[in-house]
């Protein structure tokens, strides 16, 4: 009983949050048409959720060591809804755009203070399966953002979508103060001090800047592919209609889910029973990923349904270390630990999802308006090589890292 009010909330919030998140890779043709976007301007659209998500993150891991999970996440989900219902009457590039950005504000504790409450209520050895749960609940709001959401355009709007997501998100911050318990903090509050120097000990921690740049560059790749590019890239350069490109995000999603339940648990029954390190299963999956990666810059389309599978299900291993890093720091510094890697996986998903639609806005469109698939080649193939830079930083300047030490 306990855990589902702990859960549920939380779970419930984050749905939201994800499928807030990837809307727009449905709803892109629409946007485009309605406003005239170019690639550059849906991708900047699209991404001004994550700048303003990445921004609020050092103060929300503050907000949540001081003030707990529930006042804070109910309150910011407010602003999520006033940042759905500024979306849905927007009818310029700017409206658009101060709307995601509100959204991103209001969601942008929807993962940390869960991470932050797993911590407080549940025993360490539990978290790897627990966040693992967590991130299911966003794959199945990523899910709802697929094939349903194509459905749902049959009958109503993408402005009508997001005036029911304004008031699911009222429900959810209902939801959370009314439902979720909030564990009393340990001892007296921290000074602003306090939470300054101990946010500058996380800041300052070698085994956290061994693994965050490979963490945030794998975090944004999934974000910023799955989250927007993939449809067009399955479009330009398989083919796919816009039905049959919806219903391979559905399986994609799928597969999200299950790497985040299997990875998750996998890593938890691996550490329990032979010792394996956290942080060294993670990145094995992140060069995995990276394979799948490569075969997407290579535009392998022999076997598109495993290709694209794959990428989803390894996509997740980026969410791993969030478990493993928190463990290395006193319990009262995890939402600061959470929120700083997140910051940095934010800010990376904004450069990259902006930075693709740049990237293929180099080559002209063709007459249907396609997008040129050298663009995306480009664009996924210099990410690509951004990972590896970073996977070799991990190897040779953090060893501790690497091995796991300690965690």
């Amino acid at each position: 009983m306990l855990f589902l009010r702990v859960y549920l909330p939380l779970a419930l919030g984050y749905a939201l949050s994800y499928f807030f998140r990837n809307a727009n890779a449905i709803i892109e043709a629409d946007l485009v048409d309605e406003l005239a976007l170019s690639a550059s301007s849906l991708g900047l659209l699209t991404s001004a959720y994550f700048i303003s998500f990445a921004a609020f993150q050092l103060p929300l891991g503050l907000l949540l060591d001081r003030f707990g999970t529930r006042k804070t996440e109910g309150t910011l989900l407010v602003f999520a809804a006033a940042g759905a219902m500024v979306f849905a009457t927007a009818d310029s590039l700017s409206g658009l755009i101060v709307g995601r950005l509100l959204i991103g504000f209001g969601v942008s504790a929807c993962l940390m203070a869960a991470f932050k409450a797993y911590v407080m209520w549940f025993p360490p050895e539990r978290l790897p399966l627990i966040n693992g749960l967590q991130m299911v609940a966003g794959g199945i709001g990523a899910l709802s953002a697929t094939a349903p959401l194509q459905w749902a355009l049959n009958f109503t709007s993408w402005r009508g979508i997001f005036w029911g997501l304004a008031g699911a998100t009222l429900v959810a911050s209902a939801f959370l103060w009314l439902v979720h318990p909030e564990r009393p903090l340990e001892g007296e509050p921290e000074s602003l001090e306090q939470q300054r120097q101990g946010l500058l000990s996380v800041v300052r921690s070698p085994l956290f800047w061994g693994i965050a740049p490979l963490t945030m560059l794998s975090q944004a790749a999934q974000l910023a592919i799955q989250g927007l590019w993939v449809k067009p890239w399955m479009r330009d350069v398989l083919g796919f209609e816009a039905d049959q490109a919806a219903s391979m995000l559905f399986w994609m999603t799928l597969a999200m889910i299950a790497g985040f339940m299997g990875l998750g648990s996998l890593t938890a029954r691996i550490s329990r029973t032979l010792g394996l390190p956290p942080l060294k299963i993670a990145l094995i999956a992140m060069i995995i990923f990276m394979g799948f990666q490569l075969l997407m810059v290579l535009e392998w389309t022999a076997a598109p349904f495993v290709l694209l599978l794959g990428f989803s299900f390894f996509a997740t291993s980026g969410i791993l270390p969030y478990a493993a890093l928190s463990q290395q720091f006193p319990r009262h510094l995890a939402g600061r630990v959470n929120t700083l890697l997140n910051l940095l996986v934010f800010v990376g998903a904004f450069v990259v999802q902006w930075g693709i639609g740049a990237l293929i806005d180099l080559w002209p469109v063709d007459a249907s308006g396609h997008y040129d698939p050298a663009g995306y080649q480009a664009a996924l193939g210099g990410l690509l090589v951004a990972q590896v830079m970073a996977l070799i930083w991990t190897l040779r300047a953090r060893p501790a890292a690497a091995s796991g030490a300690g965690a």
